[in-house]
């Protein structure tokens, strides 16, 4: 088999479309790798350093019709990215991530040099969520911001760590952003049943996500929770109102995600539920022996 590819079309710098002796045509994205080069030139696959092919034929066709739109800088940037999220994560990565970023954090740029400000509503939620893709997308942003000589505001970390996880978890980005959502409209729901802002710094906020989603990812993960009759006689009983207002987060759920929850989770949200309420009377007495 070669061990070369051949040059068939140059789109930039660093792109070029080839011909792959396993891939047949295919869309290579490399720092420099199209310097120079002209049509049938071939490339010994051994020489290349650092390469992404894309081998989809839909991915390719959308990337050739990206390209001409996007700053040549701005490729070999998110190439950049792209490479450190796999060498952190030890991951392979779904190769989207190039089409989906490149465009992403164009548009971002062009935003931000028309000042046009994007709010992310599930910032902290992200955060939460997913600690270790947030921390690549920070990482991600502080690149591009030196790199573009541009100032992306820090609600863009939350959408690219997003990108980052459907790339991981080869999950398309609108199931990912979806439970972002649901889990920061699961929090208001909590919070304006207890009259109680949970602050977004304390250890109740991230264990109340992170339970969130943990419930979310075992109905992904299609896995069974076990039947605790006597917890639940027990939740219902002595914690009656955050009973009931875990029972009403699971019917969220069921009718966000179209997944039956298990009834044991109503317990186990429970549990956490009462927590927060329990705060919430200990810093109410707090306030009241302060005013006297």
């Amino acid at each position: 088999m070669s061990s070369s590819i051949t040059v068939a079309k140059v789109l930039n710098n660093n792109v070029i479309i080839a011909e792959h002796p396993q891939y047949a045509e295919v869309v290579v994205i490399g720092k420099g790798i199209g310097f120079n080069r002209k049509t049938r030139d071939r490339i010994n696959l051994s020489s290349v350093e650092k390469m992404f092919i894309l081998r989809s034929q839909e991915e390719q066709e959308q990337y050739k019709q990206l390209v001409p739109q996007v700053d040549e800088k701005l490729i070999e940037v998110v190439q950049e990215i792209v490479l450190h999220i796999m060498q952190s994560s030890r991951q392979a990565l779904n190769e989207h991530i190039h089409i989906a970023l490149t465009d992403h954090i164009s548009f971002a740029i062009r935003r931000s040099e028309q000042h046009i400000a994007i709010h992310n509503p599930f910032l902290y939620e992200t955060r939460e969520i997913y600690p270790e893709e947030y921390s690549l997308a920070e990482y991600a942003v502080d690149r591009i911001n030196e790199a573009m000589e541009v100032s992306l505001p820090p609600d863009e970390i939350g959408f690219v760590a997003l990108h980052i996880v459907s790339a991981l978890s080869n999950r398309h980005i609108s199931e990912v952003k979806q439970h972002s959502q649901l889990i920061g409209d699961m929090v208001g729901l909590v919070e304006d049943n207890l009259e109680y802002r949970i602050p977004r710094d304390s250890l109740d906020y991230s264990r109340l996500v992170t339970h969130l989603r943990f419930v979310l990812e075992r109905l992904r993960r299609g896995e069974t929770v076990r039947e605790t009759s006597s917890l639940d006689g027990l939740m219902k009983r002595e914690y009656p109102e955050m009973y009931m207002l875990a029972w009403k987060l699971t019917k969220v759920i069921e009718q966000r995600v179209h997944i039956p929850v298990y009834p044991a989770e109503v317990s186990y949200l429970t549990i956490h539920l009462q927590r927060l309420a329990q705060k919430k009377e200990d810093e109410s007495g707090m306030e009241q022996q302060d005013s006297i």
